[in-house]
């Protein structure tokens, strides 16, 4: 029987940047997620870094950005998962943007998260390595939204330009 020990790891990040954690199966993913990301948004700040899961095993990355490519490394090296990839994107840049894109990118395989929420990785680790398990995103509901809660959403996403 394998024994498997879980993980929890915080994600670092300011408040008001977002991340996008994903699986992707090939190196060549970091090109082509970079590519997806200055096609979908131009001028786009990004920092990206890719688990790699075989070879010299080693976290590539990309971006566009220094500090958030520093930011995606750190998180990377830290989550640790084979073939995992961590995407910042720079304040004003939002994942609503870019997901269609990304899930586009031919490697990837799956996304755990889209958020600014602080953010922790669920992930286990056996003999052979260590893979992402689930994510927590922010935290628990407070109550039921009321009336006074849908009429604020329904003017926030008009206000910031979602909705008409």
């Amino acid at each position: 029987m394998t024994q498997v020990k879980l993980d929890v790891v915080k994600v670092e990040k300011p408040e008001t940047v977002n991340v996008i954690i994903g699986q992707t199966h090939f190196i060549k993913s970091v090109e082509d997620i970079h590519e997806a990301m200055v096609t979908a948004v131009p001028g786009i700040k990004f920092g990206l870094a890719f688990c790699e899961a075989s070879g010299k095993a080693l976290v590539r990355w990309s971006g566009t950005d220094e500090a958030l490519i520093e930011l995606a490394q750190k998180a990377a090296m830290a989550i640790g998962a084979g073939h995992s990839f961590v995407l910042f994107l720079g304040e004003g840049f939002y994942p609503v943007n870019v997901l269609n894109a990304l899930k586009m990118v031919p490697e990837v395989a799956r996304i755990f998260c889209a958020t600014a929420n602080p953010l922790e990785v669920i992930v286990a680790e056996t003999a052979q390595g260590r893979g992402i398990l689930g994510v927590i995103d922010g935290v628990p509901p407070k109550g039921i939204e009321d009336e006074e809660g849908i009429n604020w959403r329904h003017g926030f996403l008009r206000m910031i330009g979602y909705k008409l």
